[in-house]
């Protein structure tokens, strides 16, 4: 994932340029790269590696000045984090190009190119746009049909805009499986690959559609399909402001948060899934052979992270590849066995969670095979000294307890599941059921979103509960100590989570009139199983409260239930995740809680 941002105007869009780039940062941090047209006709390009406050530097003891530029900050994908690397990337003097996606068919693009004597200072996949146009360029001098022709031979995921210094009034640019939005000002124009980064600038924003193709003037946009007609795009007014935290309508951060989740899950499977295809390339660059060379993982997690990984391990087990999952703290103080062919996954939101931190620094002598971080936070430490990261865009979360984090990496973990099961025999028709279902999630959290009301009248049935009991069966007992932890959290009622099955050894003895019962009942094998489990604790008077799909048929007594609907196998316990979520916020609330900073916690516990 990498961000783009450029600007044409009668102003030096130098300024401008950067604080886009400031604000992608959370999209890329590895090196980042600006490309200006300055007044004498010629295009000053200068890139650094490591954060955007590295080329604020450079920019600093060299400034540049001009009135249309294009700029980018890298998350690596093809080739390693360095300054031949970093966009924008130039065929010569003759364009610049930025890219935000994976073009999988650029090997063989390449090698046409250097038959023909081009000559590549990358191993970017991006290079071979900035040559192909400028090869274009020399049959076709009008820039937008040049491009058009460009983006018809790639194949893959991208956003994409380029100039050429010859061109002084236009910038072209182009979106398919990558988003990319057009800023439009009094008098100029911007592109970014999202909102955020043009708030500063502009609240009206045009958003490209799947094969878009347009040219942005200063005074004028316009805008052609994936056919080639030139098409009229809606100008939409951003009710958003530049300050990052402001809770907008909602009452807290956390509630806020949750409701964002349909979003940020788009936004974490943006260019890692095409048309019912995994681009694992998007992944980064050494990811590849790492997983290749995996035989077994072993995942590593404090908190609401830990119950993400005891997720993973029956999504991992299910396609055969051996999981064991720990708590960091545990694990940091006891001697491990490590098989030959080991992965060891971190998962962090943070990236400072001080166990899990040093967790990984005692497994790099243990004879892992490698590590991987699942992390929110691009520039945090466990990101930095792991060997790979695979990054969630949740986002910046406020609220203490977890929500949003959570489930977008639950949707990394999944993806990095369907990268594995290619190596273990599955075929692209086998995964492609698995990825649909990815792609339907934001959908699926919208429509258990609008139960909100119906789990506030739920949550009143807590108001003088003291404890609670959460059950839950396979993937679902993980999602069970979740949503008890949540609850726990914010409204400081003593609940716990057990598998359904283990009522009789213990947790039966405290169930009464007084106890409530949560549990998800899911329309899976285990449903009948854990239907007796609950006939149990009718049988000792306790309170049900049941979230389950529309097929399952519940023949019980006195019990309280909400029917979530469309809910696929694969991707069920990260939707069942949601209504535990809002009904913790809605008891905390009914409770007087500080919802949004609890009692005795942190948001990032970077202490032991």
């Amino acid at each position: 994932m990498c961000g783009i941002v450029g600007a044409i105007s009668s102003r030096n869009i130098t300024p401008v340029l950067m604080e886009g780039l400031r604000r992608l940062e959370y999209r890329g941090y590895d090196s980042a790269g600006i490309a200006i047209r300055d007044d004498n006709g010629h295009m000053q390009r200068i890139r650094s590696v490591g954060k955007v406050a590295s080329l604020q530097e450079r920019l600093d003891s060299a400034p540049i000045h001009g009135h249309l530029g294009i700029a980018h900050t890298r998350w690596a994908t093809h080739g390693i984090p360095a300054e031949r690397n970093a966009h924008p990337h130039m065929s010569g003097e003759r364009v610049a190009v930025v890219h935000n996606g994976i073009i999988e068919n650029h090997a063989e693009l390449r090698a046409e190119l250097e038959a023909e004597g081009y000559h590549f200072v990358s191993e970017t996949d991006t290079e071979v746009i900035a040559h192909l146009l400028a090869r274009e360029l020399d049959q076709t001098p009008d820039l937008p049909e040049a491009f058009r022709k460009v983006i018809s031979r790639l194949v893959g995921a991208y956003a994409l805009a380029a100039s050429t210094p010859g061109d002084p009034d236009r910038i072209v640019v182009a979106r398919a499986g990558s988003p990319l939005v057009i800023g439009v000002g009094d008098g100029e124009h911007f592109i970014a690959s999202d909102v955020f980064a043009l708030l500063p600038q502009t609240h009206e924003f045009i958003f490209l559609e799947e094969g878009d193709l347009a040219e942005i003037h200063r005074h004028q946009v316009r805008i052609f399909d994936k056919t080639g007609k030139e098409v009229q795009r809606p100008v939409q007014s951003s009710k958003l402001n530049a300050a990052a935290a402001d809770k907008g309508p909602y009452q807290h951060y956390m509630l806020k948060e949750i409701f964002e989740q349909p979003g940020v899950v788009a936004e974490t499977l943006e260019g890692r899934i095409y048309k019912g295809r995994l681009l694992e390339e998007s992944f980064g660059y050494e990811t590849r052979e790492l997983l290749d060379q995996t035989r077994q993982i072993h995942i590593i997690a404090c908190g609401t992270s830990y119950h993400a990984g005891l997720v993973a391990r029956y999504w991992f087990e299910d396609i055969g590849i051996p999981c064991m999952v720990e708590v960091a703290s545990e694990y940091r103080y006891r001697h491990t066995v490590v098989p030959e062919g080991t992965l060891f996954v971190t998962i962090t939101q943070s990236g400072e969670t001080a166990d899990t931190l040093a967790a990984l620094r005692g497994a790099k002598d243990k004879g892992y095979l490698g590590s991987l971080v699942v992390c929110n936070v691009p520039e945090s430490s466990l990101v930095r000294e792991s060997d790979v990261a695979l990054m969630t865009r949740a986002g910046t979360e406020i609220g203490v307890a977890s929500t949003k984090a959570f489930t977008t990496q639950l949707v990394a973990l999944r993806l990095l599941v369907l990268a594995m099961a290619k190596r273990m025999g599955y075929t692209e028709d086998d995964l492609r059921g698995y990825i649909e279902e990815l792609h339907s999630l934001p959908r699926q959290m919208e429509v258990v979103l609008g139960l909100n009301e119906s789990i506030e009248q739920m949550a009143r049935s807590f108001s003088d509960k003291e404890h609670a009991l959460f059950l839950g069966r396979g993937p679902f007992y993980p999602i069970a100590m979740e949503g008890a932890l949540k609850l726990k959290e914010i409204s400081y009622i003593h609940a716990e989570a057990y598998p359904a099955g283990e009522l009789k050894h213990g947790p039966l003895a405290l169930v009464d009139e007084k106890m409530p019962v949560i549990c998800a009942l899911p329309n899976d094998p285990l449903l009948d199983k854990v239907l007796s489990n609950l006939q149990e604790v009718r049988a000792r008077d306790g309170e049900l409260f049941l979230f389950s799909d529309q097929e399952v048929k519940i023949e019980l007594d006195k019990y309280q239930s909400l029917t979530l609907s469309d809910i696929h196998p694969s991707t069920a316990p990260i939707v069942y995740t949601v209504p535990l979520q809002l009904l913790a916020y809605h008891v905390a609330l009914i409770k007087g809680t500080d919802v949004d900073q609890p009692r005795n916690l942190a948001k990032s516990v970077t202490v032991e």
